[in-house]
């Protein structure tokens, strides 16, 4: 996906952000999820949690059932 897009990146540090934007894009995509609401429900729902160790974040994943009831 990224290709020649990577080109258009002002530094490294904004090249591995839009890495990881396509990527949670991708695989919201390959898990049935409409993109632009996942992306909208982990910017609204990440900023709450005091602390993101893995087992917090593991409710977010694509594949549990409640995020995808959610953002279909």
């Amino acid at each position: 996906m990224g290709r020649k897009n990577w080109l258009f990146s002002q530094s490294f540090a904004g090249a591995q952000t839009s890495d990881i934007i396509l990527s949670l894009i991708e695989t919201a995509k390959r898990n049935g999820l409409d993109p632009e609401k996942y992306l909208k429900y982990l910017l609204e729902k990440l900023p709450n949690e005091k602390d993101l160790e893995s087992n917090t974040l593991e409710a977010y994943l694509p594949w549990q059932k409640e995020v995808k009831i959610l953002c279909k």
